[in-house]
């Protein structure tokens, strides 16, 4: 069997200590996964990272919000402009609704908080790489409700999808953020038929992820922010 391809990284972000810690966890998942990783360079201002991103056209950036000449909004701009092929993903502090809201509208492909790196990165990182979005469960539920009162008056698209009581109020907690298992114990019904529930509601709204479970259920009016 032939050896995976090597993933180029470019790791920005102003801190050197947190950049070595990133290196720290890819030479890690290089010895505990199938995936090859190779940082190509790092940096720690929106122009290097503009420049060495040209020059090395690498195919994951792992990228901060904050740098001390502006934030990260400029960089995935500059990015877009440069016409960078490859994905983003956006490691922040920033919590927030509205900067989840402002990364993934500028054309970040995930969006991670600092604080949820040990657990959540490889798999940010495969799901990116694989060409889909990277948005944990509270993550999304929040940049949802942002993008749907952005609409500011259009009208919501009309449904006829028929769910049941059941699978509403599995929608409702899903747009909330909840987890399997934290919907699982508001409901008091086991963790399999919560995948079970979520299994029909995808079928019903022609879906294939939470994510687009929840925009589809904003803009229907399935739930409300």
């Amino acid at each position: 069997m032939e050896p995976a391809p090597t993933i180029t990284v470019l790791l920005v972000d102003d801190e050197p200590r947190f950049r070595e810690g990133l290196w720290t966890l890819l030479k890690f998942y290089n010895s505990s996964s199938p995936l090859a990783f190779e940082v190509v360079g790092e940096a720690g201002r929106v122009e290097e990272a503009l420049h060495l991103a040209a020059q090395w056209t690498p195919n994951l950036i792992l990228m901060d919000m904050e740098f001390p000449e502006g934030n990260g909004i400029h960089a995935l701009a500059g990015l877009k402009q440069q016409g960078y092929p490859g994905r983003v993903l956006v490691l922040s502090a920033h919590e927030e609704d509205a900067w989840v809201f402002r990364a993934m509208k500028a054309g970040a492909n995930g969006y991670v908080l600092k604080t949820r790196i040990a657990s959540q990165l490889y798999a940010a990182i495969t799901t990116v790489l694989s060409q889909e979005i990277y948005l944990p469960p509270d993550l999304a539920a929040r940049f949802f409700r942002h993008f749907h009162r952005s609409l500011d008056g259009v009208t919501p698209a009309s449904t006829d999808t028929r769910l049941t009581e059941r699978e509403r109020e599995v929608l409702h907690l899903l747009a909330e953020g909840a987890t399997n298992e934290t919907i699982a114990r508001q409901l008091h019904i086991s963790i399999a038929t919560v995948k079970a529930h979520l299994t029909a509601i995808f079928e019903k709204l022609k879906v294939t992820s939470r994510a687009q479970a929840i925009v589809v259920a904003l803009r229907s009016g399935l739930v409300h922010p």
